[in-house]
């Protein structure tokens, strides 16, 4: 790879550094390649984008990121076999990982960068998978903003309806 193509490379990842706030490091190295196909297929199909690239290509693009982004806690899992995972949902890497997993032991997570946080290991992924998505945060809102109307509409029919009963026994009464 010429200088060009390396400092190409470094520009590219910045930008896509600097382009998601959600993306995990993982390793992958001792599956076959079959295995490793399926998962990257596994992957396309939840949205998750895969790359493999050298550490020190990585390393140099969050160098050149946003200081503000706290990419420093990174640094130090970026040794060995390194594949990235750009999503734009927080938690669909850390499930597809546990799916394709099983009872398996690859991909390991090495760390995953959510929203400036940065989760260190591979025992992070029950807490990454369980992650609420923002559609469901918003579906726990409105759920949570549709129960009292709900529950005023439901009193307000029972009401009305025990008041027909009353009017109706006061009726049969008078006559």
């Amino acid at each position: 790879m010429t200088r060009a193509e390396k400092s190409q490379a470094i520009e590219q990842l910045k930008e896509k550094f600097g382009s998601t706030d959600f993306f995990y490091i993982a390793d992958a190295s001792t599956m076959t390649v079959d295995e490793v196909n399926k998962f990257r297929r596994a992957c396309f199909e939840k949205g998750v984008e895969v790359k493999v690239v050298k550490n020190t290509l990585a390393k140099k693009a969050l160098e050149a990121g946003d200081a503000e982004k706290n990419y420093e806690a990174l640094y130090d899992v970026l040794k060995g076999p390194s594949a990235l995972m750009f999503t734009d949902t927080a938690n669909v890497p850390a499930k597809v990982i546990k799916e394709f997993r099983g009872d398996g032991e690859r991909p390991i997570l090495k760390a995953a960068y959510i929203d400036t946080s940065v989760y260190v290991g591979d025992d992070q992924l029950d807490a990454l998978a369980s992650i609420k998505s923002k559609e469901e945060l918003i579906g726990d809102v409105l759920l949570l903003l549709q129960s009292p109307a709900k529950n005023l509409a439901g009193a307000l029919q029972s009401s009305a309806t025990n008041l027909t009963g009353i009017l109706k026994a006061l009726e049969e009464r008078g006559e």
